[in-house]
């Protein structure tokens, strides 16, 4: 997939260095994917939640923190929306 909003994650391993090995191993899983449908998604990522309108929430070390990505499977684009706190991720308009 081709990842958009990268700087997305660079921003949020910032603020949370705690999770950086795991947004990490995300960032380079999903370069590497080849998803055509949420349920090749959910095949590798069994938490991660399918919302409408090809959003997807991962979770990030453990359920601490979010990953917001919008899915275009026929182009292979993962456009990431937003990453954060379980708190933010409740304010989150998705």
């Amino acid at each position: 997939m081709q990842l958009l909003g990268r700087y997305i994650l660079s921003e949020f391993k910032d603020r949370h260095r705690d999770a950086n090995s795991q947004v990490d191993a995300w960032e380079a899983e999903a370069k590497t994917a080849k998803w055509e449908t949420p349920a090749d998604i959910k095949a590798r990522y069994a938490s991660a939640s399918i919302r409408p309108k090809n959003h997807v929430v991962f979770n990030i070390k453990g359920n601490q923190y979010r990953l917001l990505v919008q899915v275009s499977y026929k182009n292979k684009v993962a456009l990431i929306k937003a990453a954060g706190t379980h708190d933010e991720y409740m304010k989150w308009k998705i």
